[in-house]
């Protein structure tokens, strides 16, 4: 099983999605791309200007997913990756992702999530009693699925591996490199 599932939807953050999608090939993994259709996605990009109080949302890459969330088999995968960006909003809804990150979590299986990912395994019900990490505009999703956050940039509980933002994308990739490699 030396497959990964990578979730994106459009708006998915840029940096949140490829720098995971190149690492895990890097150790000899297939990272196959998940999205609600089989078809070509916009990503964004997201930057703080300094005389904003948010973030600004520019267009970016576009990345084609492999699979639809309906055909995923989860059993045939090692790890999940969650990118975060806008699209985690829209695909937290999706019943089919819902499955899928349930089967990882029962199962153990590693869990990557950064950023606006967190809604979707908040969504899923499996981060509670969980120290999670994410965006700091996305405690409350967390809280409000009862975990625990932590604002540091990299969390592992368990099988589940949380950053903050693509700032984290180093220690959040190792960790979740060195998950893969135990299971």
């Amino acid at each position: 099983m030396r497959k990964v599932l990578l979730i994106i939807g459009d708006a998915a953050e840029v940096t949140d999605t490829l720098y995971p999608y190149f690492r895990v090939q890097e150790d000899g993994y297939e990272c196959v791309v998940a999205a609600p259709e089989k078809r070509m996605y916009h990503l964004v990009q997201h930057d703080r200007p300094p005389d904003w109080d948010i973030t600004q949302e520019t267009g970016g890459y576009r990345l084609a997913s492999n699979i639809a969330f309906r055909d995923v088999k989860p059993e045939e995968y090692a790890g999940l990756i969650i990118s975060g960006g806008r699209a985690p909003e829209y695909l937290r809804y999706d019943q089919d992702l819902m499955r899928i990150t349930r089967h990882f979590a029962l199962e153990g299986k590693p869990i990557a999530s950064v950023c606006h990912g967190i809604e979707i395994i908040a969504a899923a019900d499996v981060i509670r009693e969980k120290r999670v990490t994410t965006v700091a505009k996305c405690r409350y999703d967390a809280e409000s699925a009862g975990a625990l956050y932590e604002d540091t940039p990299c969390v592992v509980d368990g099988n589940l591996v949380t950053a903050r933002t693509f700032w984290d994308n180093a220690p959040w990739m190792r960790e979740f490199m060195k998950l893969l490699g135990e299971g």
